[in-house]
């Protein structure tokens, strides 16, 4: 057992401890690379793991949790152990961390008047059932029991949220009910009007930056009660967003020195030392001018790279870390290669319409309603309806509705909505003449859900409201929920028609398995399956043009590869490359 501390410095047993500290999400990273990561943590000279822990994993439905395979926190902590590391968690509800929701779990939008992170009984209601689950979890692991875990955070950023102190200290004594012994910390902005905010009496505050460390301490320190500083994400790099230009980069020299000086006046957290992938729908979304849905690698232009490459930012940084910690060579004992498979030729393509019965029942409402309240939670959804009372097709608008909606008249694509587009009225340039009884389907996808900000309330998905044509409400909807979670389901033999959303598959055999990159030049945007794995989206907007497919997700002999298309724009083959592309 031992005692960690937190007094003018941190302490471990009596005994003064700087924490050096990387950022590694055991959820964005394969658990077999696991290890890998970790060693290559410690060979940087970091003593200490941060991790945070999404919600909206590990109970993807009210009421079941999960704690098994890529979820299972337990096996990581125990890793870090093993490895002589120290591991900061944090536990909280939200996390941010550009991650679907900030990692709140969609089923809470089905509720009508949910308040997310105030003193709300519904929201702390859900959030103490979830930590009567996670927390036995945990708590084992803590150096009070002989465990590795020295710190846990109550709230993440809660200054640039909101200021309910009362939600905060219910954060707070929910977590030591649970039986948190260790010190508590609260992280935000390094700024009077978030410190002031986000602040708990009982927690020590740290701040969340990437430059200006001096500037930053000092505002901190005025914060701390003579306690340590720490910067608790030391942005090494940033995130990037579809359409945003190219691949986000850090100033390597002013981070260099920037860590060396959070070392010599206090302690940091790397944030991150390894970003890893947005697998899955699992991406995040920012809102300010409007919807920028995050890219499916999370690269960050860490330390490593998404696939876990030793950087040139790695090795300037072990020499800072080298001047405040004995250094020491670690052995890498996974072994990770890169492997060019090559070009993959489509084998089967059916188009969505034709499959549409195996991968969905349909649900029917006089008014569309949103994901959420028809029990799903991520992916497309399919609106579908007759146009009986219509002899032309001359105006659209979509009320309550996020995110990107094609619209399709008898399989034929008529317009694309995007973000705010969809709470507009559209003219088509030219009406549309209807057959008697035409069919319009409209598929909408959930891009990811906003993870910052006051929009978080907002994020219902689908069509929560109605579908105006001609000036008038359309009513009579059958509703096809799309989380594809099945693909095997997908019956191939359908109809395949060009130009609409449509379903393709590849094979490859596999004689060694490497790390590879899928190439996806020539095609629009949708999200691909590995062996019935969804490794997440692809666009051609980039500025991603590859996505990582980590070689534990491939198996020896043949393998299943199946692209989901959306805008009607498809190649003829894709190809596994060996290098990683991300503009």
């Amino acid at each position: 057992m031992s005692c960690f501390e937190i007094r003018d410095n941190f302490y471990m047993d009596g005994k003064p401890v700087k924490i050096i500290s990387g950022a590694f999400h055991y959820f964005r990273t394969v658990p077999e690379y696991w290890r890998d990561r970790l060693e290559k943590l410690k060979n940087l000279g970091c003593n200490t793991v941060e991790t945070y822990v999404p919600w909206n994993l590990h109970e993807r439905e009210k009421g079941k949790f999960c704690f098994e395979g890529i979820l299972d926190i337990e096996r990581f902590i125990r890793l870090a152990q093993e490895l002589g590391l120290y591991v900061i968690l944090r536990p909280s509800p939200y996390i941010c961390a550009e991650w679907e929701f900030g990692g709140l779990p969609a089923w809470l939008l089905r509720e009508d008047g949910m308040r997310l992170r105030v003193n709300d009984p519904s929201f702390l209601g859900h959030v103490e059932e979830y930590y009567k689950e996670l927390l036995p979890r945990l708590t084992p692991w803590q150096c009070t029991r002989g465990g590795p875990v020295i710190l846990m955070q109550v709230e993440n950023e809660y200054g640039y949220y909101a200021n309910d102190r009362t939600y905060l200290e219910a954060m707070s004594r929910l977590m030591t009910e649970n039986g948190v012994e260790v010190p508590l910390v609260t992280s935000d902005g390094p700024f009077p009007e978030s410190l002031n905010a986000g602040k708990l009496q009982g927690a020590l505050p740290t701040g969340n930056f990437g430059s200006r460390t001096e500037e930053r301490f000092a505002t901190l320190e005025k914060y701390t009660d003579g306690g340590p500083l720490m910067c608790t994400e030391f942005w090494v790099g940033w995130f990037d967003h579809w359409g945003n230009g190219g691949h986000m980069r850090g100033n390597l020299e002013e981070s260099v020195r920037d860590l060396d000086k959070m070392l010599e006046l206090g302690h940091v957290n790397i944030y991150m030392f390894e970003g890893g992938t947005n697998f899955g729908f699992m991406n995040g979304s920012n809102y300010y001018d409007g919807l920028t849905p995050d890219v499916t690698s999370y690269d960050y232009d860490a330390v490593l790279t998404e696939d876990g490459q030793i950087t040139e930012k790695y090795r300037r940084y072990r020499e800072v870390i080298g001047k405040y910690t004995e250094l020491s060579d670690v052995p890498f004992t996974t072994k990770i290669v890169r492997k060019d498979y090559g070009t993959l030729k489509v084998k089967e393509k059916v188009s969505l319409t034709s499959t549409l019965e195996r991968l969905s029942q349909s649900v029917i409402t006089v008014c569309p309603c949103s994901m959420e309240r028809l029990g799903q939670n991520y992916g497309y959804i399919l609106y579908r309806t007759v146009l009986h009372t219509e002899e032309n097709l001359e105006r659209i608008r979509l009320w309550g509705a996020n995110d990107r909606a094609a619209i399709l008249v008898d399989d034929r694509p008529i317009m694309t909505l995007y973000d705010r587009e969809l709470l507009e009225e559209r003219k088509l340039e030219t009406p549309l003449p209807t057959e008697k009884n035409a069919r319009m389907d409209i598929l909408v996808e959930n891009m990811g859900r906003v993870n910052f900000g006051p929009l978080m309330e907002r994020q219902r998905k689908g069509i929560d409201q109605c579908v105006q044509i001609n000036g008038h409400m359309h009513n009579h909807w059958e509703q096809y929920p799309l989380p594809l979670d099945n693909v095997e389901q997908v019956d191939f033999s359908g109809t395949y028609l060009s130009g609409t959303p449509a379903f393709y598959r590849f094979t490859i055999q596999v004689e060694e398995k490497g790390d590879t990159f899928l190439d996806f030049a020539g095609w629009g945007k949708g999200c691909a399956f590995v062996n019935g794995f969804n490794i997440g989206r692809f666009w051609e907007i980039g500025p991603q043009k590859r996505l990582y497919i980590p070689a534990p997700l491939l198996r020896i002999g043949e393998n299943e590869i199946i692209l989901f298309e959306t805008e009607g724009k498809a190649a003829e083959s894709i190809a596994l490359r060996g290098e990683p592309d991300i503009g």
